[in-house]
């Protein structure tokens, strides 16, 4: 006689990774739009359509989630391997740099959308966690990106001056994205721009304001109103 016995049916692994990917989805879309104090596991629990257990058993707690939300959102915008693969390429630096506005330009309005807005709110207003996320996610991009641009501008790497240069360099494509995304006459002219001739415009943007700041920095040339 066979002594099959019945097997316990089991999630399946992938079915554990949907789940896991509709939590975030689900809680950084509300995060972004509500803010953190606002927003409860038993909220992201209800539009996820999922138990409060599965948040739990997933990322052990509120924090933990708020957490893999904000690690999650800073990698659509910028994932390390992605940069790795850049400035590891046998590109100059000035191509380097124009594959680096491509891919930050790369994401679409939706994909972006609640990982721009939610990070801007943990800049402007940062919680407890972001000290995590910065060491986590941001520091170690930063060691990828500052080099590539100290090249390019003659600043040394860890000058503060380079440092300082960067909200000029992803802002404009955070905006795009953002602005992009609605249905104004700018968002239409945005969105049927070639790709390559906005990478040459930003790339354009952002050397002429690393060459100036480099020519301030070494004493040359002093920044307009001054």
């Amino acid at each position: 006689m066979s002594d099959a016995r019945p097997r316990k049916k089991r999630t399946s692994r992938s079915d554990g990774d949907l789940t896991r990917r509709t939590i975030l989805e689900t809680a950084g879309e509300m995060f972004s739009s509500a803010g953190l104090a606002e927003t409860t596991n038993k909220d992201i629990a209800a539009r996820a359509e999922v138990d409060i257990a599965s948040i739990n058993y997933h990322f052990v707690n509120r924090a933990g989630l708020y957490q893999a939300v904000l690690t999650e959102a800073h990698r659509r915008i910028a994932d390390r391997s992605d940069l790795e693969r850049i400035v590891g390429s046998d590109l100059s630096a000035q191509g380097k740099l124009k594959e680096l506005l491509r891919f930050l330009l790369g994401g679409t309005a939706r994909e972006l959308q609640w990982p721009l807005i939610l990070l801007g709110r943990e800049i402007l207003a940062p919680t407890t966690h972001f000290a995590i996320l910065q060491q986590e996610e941001i520091l170690p991009k930063l060691q990828l990106v500052l080099p590539l641009l100290s090249e390019i501008s003659g600043i040394p790497a860890d000058d503060p001056v380079l440092l300082r240069c960067l909200p000029s360099i992803a802002a404009p494509c955070a905006l795009i994205a953002l602005v992009g995304r609605g249905d104004s006459p700018l968002a239409e002219e945005l969105n049927s721009a070639p790709r390559d001739a906005l990478v040459e415009q930003l790339y354009c943007y952002t050397v002429g304001g690393l060459e100036a700041v480099s020519r301030w920095h070494r004493g040359k040339d002093t920044p307009r109103g001054e």
